[in-house]
């Protein structure tokens, strides 16, 4: 995280609260299902196989497959334009959201469920490096194993601080999960049009600053 820089670390942090947001919105409108959390619904696939939930089972592959898609979209993206011009996957990712809240506003939740997975997957190649994933923005357990490390790491003489970016991370996620859960409870599948506005906003700041260092070198 420390190669990100005060900025990197900041868009993370806020594209972990994005994730949690539109994940606790997705898993009260799924009934359980997740969009982001794919650790979740392989947990989910495994179990309705081993009893015999068949459709339980092939919601949660689906939207393991759709994840992937995601992924694959979005690092395709970002071969395409250069893996530093995050503002391009980033509009791919709000551009699928506003889809999404389109087609869940109108009722049409499945469909609209599809592209919020899509959307999700794109996220996770916003930090892409060298074709792979540099920061894991939907899923935490990784996180919270670099966080302890990180402890271990200044309880040893080591950096003093290098912990925080990550807590940064998992505090975005749990905070953007509990604000997607009161705006559901209040608004319903209408809480994604806020996650769609706050990935267009990003994306207009994220182009912004590209632009500008792009003008300076």
């Amino acid at each position: 995280m420390k190669d990100y820089g005060h900025s990197g670390v900041l868009l993370a942090a806020s594209l972990s609260a994005l994730a949690g947001y539109v994940d606790a919105v997705g898993f009260l409108t799924l009934g359980g299902f997740f969009v982001s959390f794919m650790s979740g619904n392989s947990t989910r696939f495994g179990v309705g196989l081993a009893t015999g939930e068949w459709t339980q089972a092939l919601i949660a592959i689906g939207l393991i497959g759709l994840f992937v898609c995601g992924v694959v979209l979005g690092a395709s993206c970002a071969r395409r334009f250069g893996e530093g011009r995050r503002a391009m996957i980033l509009g791919l990712e709000a551009g699928l959201l506003l889809i999404g809240a389109g087609l869940c506003t109108v009722g049409l939740y499945g469909p609209g469920m599809v592209a919020v997975v899509l959307a999700m997957g794109v996220e996770n190649t916003v930090f892409q490096k060298n074709g792979e994933v540099g920061v894991g923005l939907t899923y935490m357990t990784g996180t919270l194993v670099r966080i302890g490390q990180r402890i271990a790491t200044a309880l040893h003489g080591g950096p003093r601080w290098d912990w925080v970016p990550f807590l940064l991370l998992w505090g975005g996620l749990a905070c953007g999960g509990a604000l997607g859960a009161v705006v559901f409870l209040r608004y319903g599948v209408l809480a994604l049009w806020v996650a769609a506005a706050a990935v267009v906003l990003l994306t207009v700041l994220v182009g912004r600053a590209e632009a500008r260092t792009a003008r300076t070198d």
